[in-house]
């Protein structure tokens, strides 16, 4: 029987992604999925990456196990940490087929994918899935596979395990099909656990039980948890530090309270503005992000969320990429409106390429505007002050 490394350090950083890019290569050009994508993850603490369908999330946590069809050319770092923090491995050098990396998904880092009802095959029974894994990273003993098999469907809570290990997928339910599902990639104790989307197809009452486990079993091994979602109700309960994405990108990034508290891109707030709140009346209309998420397909250098936004600044976020700006401490945010000084360099370089002079910069994101129609408690500037205009719905 193999013996599993002994769990890291709680917040000790485990797996560090570095500047991650994909790209598919189209006939109308070249679609950039993920975008310079950066984050860290730390034992014993769950990052939540958030953000609308197509946003690249599933992507980029199949780029970190080498998952993507070889037609996607990947780029970036992907750092996996020892134990000792003294040797390290780049799961980006590793061949996408090869043995080395066949080692470490399911043993060092697992994975629970979207939709339960279709990650597991109907022709094989619950226990020969889960089995597959264990009896290649830790016994080749079918008996002791078993057993820990067992164990591990009981530690999920599913009853009766020595029963159902025989049994197929579609005699279990939605619930303990995801219980199954976690059962299958905690199954060699993974210092990393990416979970997309793991309680998407539930109800609330099992998706609460299915967020306790995991938080259960997260102290029990003291992995790190890469949390994929939608649902701003789960990372406010799940997550310690978030990650919002758009097109690609990571927008802001931030520990769970101040993202809640104190959002800073346009898009982070409109995803908290569209959560139902208690108290709303029957005739108030939920809140939604005007327009749907674009092709990232030969995007020229521009804010992504530019079209979409209400507070965009005219000649400068539809002309230039927003860099990544500290706002406060552990609080990172890709935005004009919180960076003076990209603003300004954005302006300096438009009016260059049309020989005119320099004007006004753009006023702080926190500075009043009294010159137009106001909405959030912001008024707004006049297009021809390039400063931020806040664009009213009709």
């Amino acid at each position: 029987m193999t013996v599993l490394p002994s769990a890291p350090a709680p917040g000790t950083t485990v797996l560090e992604a570095e500047d991650l890019r994909v790209q598919l290569p189209t006939e109308n050009g070249v679609l950039t999925a993920v975008d310079g994508v950066t984050f860290t993850l730390q034992a014993g603490r769950t990052l939540g990456l958030v953000g609308e369908s197509g946003s690249g999330k599933s992507l980029t946590a199949k780029t970190l196990l080498r998952l993507n069809p070889k037609q996607f050319e990947e780029s970036g770092r992907v750092t996996l940490h020892e134990t000792s923090q003294e040797d390290q491995i780049d799961l980006m050098e590793l061949r996408r087929d090869g043995a080395a990396i066949r080692s470490v998904r399911g043993r060092r880092v697992a994975m629970i994918f979207q939709e339960p009802m279709s990650a597991f095959s109907p022709l094989y029974t619950i226990g020969n899935q889960i089995m597959e894994a264990i009896l290649l990273h830790r016994t080749s003993d079918r008996v002791e596979a078993r057993e820990i098999c067992v164990g591990m469907m009981q530690r999920v809570g599913i009853a009766d395990a020595e029963r159902r290990v025989d049994q197929y997928p579609h005699e279990f339910s939605g619930g303990m099909l995801q219980r199954a599902l976690i059962a299958m990639a905690l199954s060699c104790e993974p210092e990393v656990l990416i979970a997309d989307e793991p309680t998407t197809a539930l109800d609330v009452t099992i998706q609460a039980q299915v967020l306790e486990l995991m938080r259960e079993l997260q102290q029990e091994f003291g992995m790190a948890i890469l949390f994929i979602t939608h649902d701003l109700a789960v990372v406010a309960e799940m997550c310690d530090e978030v990650a919002v994405m758009y097109l690609g990108r990571i927008v802001e990034r931030a520990p769970v309270r101040e993202i809640f508290k104190h959002p800073k891109h346009p898009y982070t707030k409109g995803l908290l503005r569209s959560i139902p709140r208690i108290g709303m009346g029957r005739q108030e209309r939920l809140y939604a992000i005007e327009g749907t998420v674009p092709q990232a397909i030969d995007m020229p250098p521009m804010c992504g969320f530019a079209d979409r936004c209400t507070m965009r600044i005219d000649g400068v976020c539809d002309t230039a990429r927003p860099r990544r700006v500290e706002v406060s401490p552990e609080h990172e945010v890709s935005c004009f409106l919180h960076d003076e000084d990209g603003t300004r360099d954005a302006l300096a370089a438009g009016h260059e390429s049309t020989g005119d002079e320099p004007g006004a910069t753009a006023p702080r994101a926190d500075e009043p505007r009294t010159d137009g129609p106001r909405t959030d408690g912001a008024a707004a500037e006049s297009p021809g002050s390039q400063g931020p205009v806040e664009r009213t719905r009709s």
